[in-house]
């Protein structure tokens, strides 16, 4: 797929995304910080979230709308996406500042008037979160924008995946690209089943990546070695300022060690190969071979105590060393010398 021109998927560079969410804590200047301190850090994109909270949910007191087993447990739904939305009014501007620092900004709509909405802005993409996953409506809504769409997939059984993917590309979805994730905030390590990612690859025929909630860096870097093209992690300025999502998103410093990982992999993965490489040629000198270990004269017979695999390799090839043995020397040979045939009788 491509987003704003640039290549995504195997053989291009990692596309790494910060994703901002709440951490802007209502504050306009904070998230142009953040996304300053984004591109110094080496994302290749922004993504925010594009919500209100009457367009995620209604303002109830009932049970239903309370939060439970989570981080942010007691909470009602209204009073959480009040406190996390950010403003509509900020995002041209935002898309505009991220523009200018080399960044794609793009969002998350979470209805159909978010969708309209993103059009106007022309981003160059969208992203689906896992919770919508199973929110056909919306898919569908994305889908006939035509933009390069990535769905998070949080939560979601094969058979839900395949009926969002079927949903997707009936209504003329364009590039998709599906991510594994754990929506647990944060996730712990050993929910992530990184394994399911080239699996995810091979079943949809999709570029794959990771949204990631665990705490640290080394889940995605695991992620990119198994395929991974899409990194998104959440992105702070600093977690002592708390917010709903501060906890399980990473500080500037964090944030570019694990860019700086993941491009360090990237290079490492390379493709099939054999043989040296390169900087391996002086080192393939001292592989084993034949030398002469101890001064021969002519006519005397090779022995294990004259003919030896050692180093460096400028001898026969070990495998010789049965054939030669017995044989005689055709001239006087002098300790250290790499044994060649010409001086086989």
């Amino acid at each position: 797929m491509k987003i704003n021109g640039r290549q995504i998927g195997a053989g291009a560079p990692v596309y790494i995304i910060a994703e901002m969410s709440a951490n802007h804590g209502q504050d306009f200047e904070q998230a142009v910080r953040i996304i300053e301190a984004a591109a110094a850090a080496g994302a290749d994109a922004v993504k925010l979230q594009t919500y209100t909270p009457d367009t995620l949910t209604i303002n109830s007191d009932n049970d239903y709308f309370r939060i439970q087993g989570t981080l942010w447990d007691g909470r009602k739904l209204y009073d959480l996406y009040g406190d996390a939305y950010t403003p509509w009014e900020w995002q041209p501007k935002l898309k505009a500042a991220a523009n200018a620092l080399g960044l794609d900004l793009f969002s998350s709509p979470f209805d159909p008037t978010a969708v309209a909405f993103l059009e106007a802005m022309n981003v160059p993409a969208y992203k689906i979160a896992s919770f919508e996953l199973v929110d056909i409506g919306l898919i569908q809504a994305v889908a006939r924008t035509g933009k390069p769409t990535i769905l998070s997939t949080g939560m979601a059984t094969l058979a839900e995946i395949d009926e969002a993917v079927t949903v997707f590309r009936a209504a003329g979805g364009g590039e998709l690209a599906l991510l594994k994730c754990n929506s647990a905030y944060p996730a712990p390590p050993e929910e992530m089943n990184l394994r399911t990612i080239p699996h995810l690859a091979e079943a949809f025929d999709v570029v794959v990546g990771l949204s990631d909630h665990t705490l640290g860096v080394e889940v995605p870097v695991a992620a990119v070695a198994l395929g991974a093209a899409i990194i998104e992690k959440h992105f702070t300025l600093t977690r002592a300022e708390a917010g709903p999502d501060s906890a399980f998103s990473l500080e500037p410093g964090e944030f570019k060690a694990m860019v700086d990982a993941v491009r360090v992999v990237e290079k490492a993965l390379g493709s099939v190969a054999y043989g040296f490489t390169p900087k391996e040629a002086n080192s393939r000198r001292l592989r084993r071979s034949l030398f002469i270990t101890a001064d021969v004269k002519a006519g005397e017979a090779f022995t294990p105590d004259n003919v030896r695999s050692v180093r460096p390799g400028d001898g026969l090839h070990t495998r010789h060393l049965d054939e030669v043995i017995g044989k005689r020397a055709r001239r006087d040979l002098e300790r250290g010398t790499p044994l060649t045939w010409e001086m086989v009788e």
